[in-house]
């Protein structure tokens, strides 16, 4: 049996909490920007789609006024620039993803990460507000900011779940990443509130707070974080129980997690054939071939893309969708729509401790994502009421934000520190943005067509295109349910055989 929680988290020092809240909190802010974009997209596609009749009229000619603004001649052309939008950031984003991890694992990781937040959050600002201030609305321009903030956003993730990697070990992982893996979603929630709260003002003000703020957390990190124990002397044997694991309970893989001194020359890698299982026996940085072809990576990216085009939709789109739907104020749909993210941090904790218990990973992803299809059914239906959309809503964000922050998490450091590394450090920001940058590929996919969708067949269609992208997940997750589940059936036949 696994460790309780209070025991495990007894075990920590306080440069683990430290490391927590610093790399918590860095995504935190960066989702909070990100998050800002798809809650004022109705203010952004009203100011991009003026009315002839507006205040100004007796100062300037209307048809001056209107040709000064217009980018688009109606609403859903300018949706369709939105989602259009959208794609083009999750696209960048995913090529970013391919490059970044490569980097994080070659790059003093703080350096990269404090890069992507500084940089990141000067384009936003340029984008959202310089552009407003100075009316300049250019198609072309809102393109190339948006592919350079997908490029720069990319460097974050990868390194602070490498970094998070280097503080905690396997034992407990699913709690302490499920619990950590609600950074996305509290950054949601703190980036719905900062833009409702300034949006009366106009929407360039929500992007300078988001962005100023974001830019200060980068100079903070950049000071304050330790990227691994060793940068302050601390080795495997000092950091006792939080580095070890008992063979009993191996989540997912059999990932040994034994630290090596490193030595003053790096020695080469050397590729061998063990149980038709690539073994990579080297402590320098792993390619991005060798990682994408250990065992568990390729599915698990695939299933992501699917499932992250579903999250991510919900994510961009849904203040939009519930303004639009129901006809509720900017504002209250913004509001309401955290309700998503605070299904997602409790779906991802709970589900990362139950996985823990079971020992494995799969089933409980298997079986949440079954539930998100029946609830995702349930929410297209859901009537003009806010209470209970929301609670169908938290449900629904429980059910696929659990899952989505799994893999992400929990799961890419279990695949970044399998048996087939051999310990090898220097492969877990690599596989992290192989699956979240696959997972982007599909996410980027999707957003167009969401917009799409919904401009030629409707919302309810769109619902049922997540019924269908969620049942991929599942699709491509099954083979490794059937091996963990062979496992455990292993397991308690050699458990009886000894009693």
């Amino acid at each position: 049996m696994p460790p309780s929680c209070c025991g495990y988290l007894s075990q920590f020092t306080h440069h683990h909490l430290v490391v927590f809240l610093l790399t918590f909190f860095s995504y935190v802010l960066l989702h909070a920007s990100r998050k800002t974009f798809s809650n004022v997209k109705v203010s952004i596609s009203a100011q991009w789609t003026p009315s002839i009749q507006n205040d100004s009229a007796t100062a300037f000619l209307p048809d001056e006024t209107w040709q000064d603004n217009r980018l688009f001649a109606d609403e859903k052309q300018a949706t369709l620039f939105l989602g259009a939008l959208d794609s083009i950031f999750l696209f960048s984003y995913a090529v970013g993803l391919y490059l970044s991890g490569v980097i994080g694992d070659r790059v003093n990781l703080r350096y990269v990460l404090c890069f992507g937040l500084c940089g990141s959050a000067v384009v936003e600002f340029v984008f959202g507000t310089v552009t407003e201030w100075l009316h300049i609305y250019n198609v072309y321009l809102y393109c190339g900011l948006w592919v350079l903030n997908g490029l720069l956003q990319s460097a974050v993730w990868p390194c602070v779940v490498a970094v998070m990697g280097n503080w905690f070990g396997k034992t407990g992982r699913g709690f302490v990443f499920g619990l950590w893996s609600a950074c996305a979603s509290v950054g949601n929630i703190l980036g719905a509130f900062l833009a409702s709260s300034v949006l009366t003002y106009g929407y360039e003000y929500a992007f300078m707070v988001t962005s100023v703020v974001q830019f200060a957390g980068g100079v903070v990190v950049f000071f304050g974080l330790l990227n691994s124990p060793k940068e302050i002397g601390l080795m495997e044997s000092e950091l006792g129980p939080v580095e070890t694991d008992s063979d009993s309970h191996r989540p997912l893989m059999s990932d040994e997690e034994e630290e090596v001194v490193e030595e003053e020359h790096i020695k080469q890698c050397q590729s061998v054939q063990q149980s038709d299982e690539t073994v990579i026996e080297c402590q320098q940085a792993v390619g991005f071939f060798q990682a994408f072809s250990l065992p568990g990576v390729l599915p698990y990216s695939l299933a992501y893309a699917c499932l992250k085009l579903v999250n991510y939709s919900f994510f961009f789109w849904l203040p939009f969708y519930l303004s639009n739907n129901y006809g509720w104020k900017e504002a209250e749909a913004d509001r309401l729509s955290v309700w998503y993210d605070v299904g997602g941090i409790v779906g991802g904790t709970v589900q990362g401790l139950i996985s823990d218990f079971l020992g494995k990973r799969a089933p409980v992803l298997v079986f949440s994502l079954a539930m998100a299809m029946g609830a995702l059914v349930g929410y297209s239906r859901s009537p003009n009421d806010q209470v209970i959309n929301a609670v169908i809503l938290a449900t629904t964000g429980f059910f696929i934000g659990g899952p989505s922050n799994m893999i992400s998490s929990a799961i890419s450091a279990d695949l970044g520190r399998q048996d087939a590394l051999r310990g090898s450090q220097e492969a877990l920001a690599t596989v992290t943005g192989i699956v979240d940058g696959t997972g982007s590929i599909g996410a980027a996919a999707g957003q167009y067509l969401v917009s799409l969708i919904e401009s030629k067949l409707g919302w309810m269609t769109v619902f049922y295109f997540f019924v269908v992208m969620t049942g991929g997940s599942i699709l491509f997750i099954t083979p490794l349910l059937v091996r963990e589940l062979r496992a455990l059936w292993r397991d308690r036949r050699a458990r009886r055989r000894q009693l």
